[in-house]
């Protein structure tokens, strides 16, 4: 599942993504703001344009495995990025953020999270690629998150302070209030930290328990830590503009998780087909590999993959829809009853 992509592409390919972040740091930061659903959508298309014409990019450098890989992993993290939104939602609801300055939030946890995760990316690849026996445990644990999410037990629903959080709050001084943006402030001459740095850390923090599911995932479907990592820093790029476009849409995907949970069920056994097929532990098969456990094409992950969402998106309106006009008709045969 690993193709070589030339060095030159790869360091020209981060030096140009890094830049493109940094870019929107510095607008986010000069122009606080509460982006309109045209601007955020702009945005989204954007970034996801972006990320089509990237992979196109690596077809013509690589060829079309790497970029099946890349679109396939792209997809995956996206999907489970909105998923994430809803526990954004409630972080800068509990920490009262400022509307104005969720962006700024938003763009300084996702940059912190990318920091993160690119160690994480690099020794989940440096293990598998010594212990290929891994794929065992990360197939079983992303079917164990499966079955949680059928079950109704995502611990994503609500929003716990970690210990990183209990501990900034114990250590440093802290503001009552926010001040703009700015991590620091001056209160009656004393230098104190403000909230904010307490809300980047949960954003920050909160991403990177996220990827617990996430990195397992995609590995899943590559092995190359260019593309896991790229696949990741596409999919949290546009996450900021998407957590404005989508607002009280969230709500509506009622289905959302069911199709993340067929998504990581069929990566997880995808996993456990892989680490069959390449096994080296000697009470499975002798320590040989076993000669009938398939290898899963890339086309049928895309598959799985678009067609799970697709179907999860529109199932989703459509009961939205009818409980809206079940709702409506209510109310509308309340008011005669109330009038009489």
């Amino acid at each position: 599942m690993t193709h070589e992509l030339p060095y030159w592409f790869e360091a020209a390919s981060l030096v140009a993504l890094i830049a493109l972040l940094a870019a929107d740091l510095v607008i986010v930061g000069r122009r606080p703001h509460v982006p309109s659903m045209k601007e955020s959508g702009v945005w989204v298309a954007f970034y996801v344009g972006l990320a089509l014409v990237f992979g196109l990019v690596v077809l013509g450098v690589g060829g079309a495995a790497p970029a099946g890989e890349f679109y396939a992993g792209w997809l995956t993290e996206y999907s489970l990025s909105v998923d994430n939104l809803f526990v954004f939602v409630i972080i800068m609801s509990k920490f009262a953020v400022p509307r104005q300055h969720q962006q700024m939030v938003l763009m300084v946890g996702i940059i912190i999270a990318l920091v993160l995760r690119a160690a994480f990316i690099l020794a989940g690849a440096a293990i598998l690629e010594q212990f290929v026996w891994m794929f065992y445990l990360f197939g079983a644990f992303l079917v164990y998150t499966a079955i949680k999410l059928v079950a109704g037990e995502d611990d994503e629903a609500e929003f716990k302070e970690n210990v990183a959080i209990r501990l900034l709050r114990r250590v440093l001084p802290l503001s009552p209030d926010y001040d703009g943006a700015k991590v620091r402030t001056v209160v009656d001459g004393t230098r104190l930290f403000t909230p904010m740095l307490v809300v980047f850390v949960a954003i920050g923090s909160t991403d990177l328990l996220f990827a617990l599911d996430s990195i397992p995932a995609i590995f899943g479907l590559t092995t190359d830590p260019f593309i896991v990592f790229t696949a990741n820093l596409f999919a949290l790029m546009g996450l900021r503009q998407l957590y404005f476009l989508l607002g009280g849409l969230l709500e509506r995907l009622v289905y959302l998780p069911i199709a993340l949970a067929v998504i990581l069920g069929f990566i997880g056994v995808k996993l456990i087909l892989e680490a069959l097929h390449s096994n080296t532990l000697p009470f499975i098969n002798s320590g040989h590999h076993v000669a009938w456990a398939p290898e899963v094409p890339i086309w049928l992950s895309l598959a799985v993959i678009l067609g799970s969402i697709a179907l999860a998106t529109v199932a989703s309106l459509l009961k939205t829809r009818r409980s809206a006009a079940v709702a409506a008709a209510e109310r509308e045969a309340q008011e005669p009853s109330q009038q009489a």
